[in-house]
């Protein structure tokens, strides 16, 4: 089955060719937003909504031109449907309903998260289920338990802020533009020291959860407290020593779930999981503890139409098929599905 995606959630409008059989990418285009938002230090949902509407004809000529098809030649079609900014996903949405109805094929609308939580198996074709799957973007952080394309169980999730917010909100903080993410990345990359100490954050107890809001309060005091007393900042210190606190415990928690769990496979996905600390230290802890470590390349951790072909295709395969009246679902979680 041969299956178009789109994605148009946040700030990235992609299309994707996939042969969801094979797990073959035939096509994947991207259009970045990134210099449309640059000089807001972050995503204006309004002006993501435009540039959306602007780029997805092109973006879907560009993929079926890249894969050598025509809409015709199709088997099906998906479409994220949440989550995501209302307005963004509403563009996506709409256009494969059109797509769908002048072409008579069968769409299904996808949840965004389980496009990262299937996308190593487009890379990775001897991965099979169950897995433990660490998700990290700028909205979201969790460990889930997946068991099958449809099945999974959320373990662990962020208390407050996403890893990718906080990377974000550091990066404004030091003036290193935006996105946030790759910047923080490349910096701390040129450090050749562990960067400042700051703190990990341990949720009382020992209870579940990752928290980012209070490593996002130890830099900004820091900040404040080295211009107060006229001090230059050392913004690549500042920027490894918070990699280093954000990443650690992602990878802990990665780890210790799928020993507990007896799980031999750990799968990464979404934007933070491109970082190359996350990446190099993810894959060194799961070899010593005897794990085998799939991640997605950074343009499949990237929102991306692929991910949504493959992920709406083997629900299409399943026989799953969404309504007309199917709308858009922001404030999906990462179990729910808007079909």
């Amino acid at each position: 089955m041969v299956v178009l995606g789109l994605e148009s959630s946040c700030d990235e409008t992609g299309a994707g060719v996939v042969d969801v059989g094979a797990r073959r990418v035939l096509a994947n285009v991207i259009a970045s937003q990134h210099a449309t938002h640059a000089e807001y230090g972050g995503v204006v949902p309004e002006l993501a909504s435009r540039e959306h509407l602007k780029n997805l004809k092109p973006v879907v000529d560009a993929a079926l031109a890249q894969a050598g098809l025509s809409l015709a030649q199709l088997d099906g079609i998906a479409v994220t449907a949440g989550p995501g900014l209302a307005g963004c996903l509403h563009l996506g949405l709409s256009a494969a309903k059109a797509m769908a109805l002048a072409s008579g094929k069968p769409w299904v609308g996808v949840n965004h998260l389980e496009g990262h939580l299937l996308a190593a198996q487009l890379e990775h074709p001897g991965l099979e289920f169950p897995y433990l799957a660490l998700v990290v973007s700028g909205g979201h952080t969790s460990l889930l338990e997946v068991r099958g394309p449809f099945e999974r169980r959320r373990l662990e999730a962020t208390l407050d802020d996403a890893a990718g917010e906080a990377f974000d909100k550091v990066a404004k903080l030091l003036e290193l533009g935006f996105p946030g993410g790759p910047a923080v990345d490349a910096l701390a990359g040129g450090h050749a020291g562990q960067g400042v100490a700051f703190p990990r954050a341990r949720p009382k107890d020992g209870g579940a959860g990752f928290s980012y809001s209070g490593l996002k309060t130890a830099v900004r005091v820091h900040v404040d407290r080295s211009a107060r007393r006229g001090e230059a900042l050392d913004k690549a210190a500042i920027a490894a020593g918070f990699q280093r606190a954000a990443i650690e415990p992602l990878v802990r928690k990665a780890v210790e779930a799928a020993q507990a769990l007896g799980l031999a496979t750990v799968v990464a996905g979404g934007g933070v999981a491109a970082n190359r600390l996350l990446r190099s230290e993810l894959q060194r802890a799961c070899a010593e503890a005897g794990l085998a470590c799939r991640l997605s390349s950074p343009a499949l951790c990237a929102d991306n139409g692929a991910m949504i072909a493959y992920a709406g295709g083997l629900r299409l395969l399943d026989g799953q098929r969404s309504p007309w009246t199917l709308g858009i679902h922001p404030s999906l979680d990462e179990c729910g599905s808007p079909c």
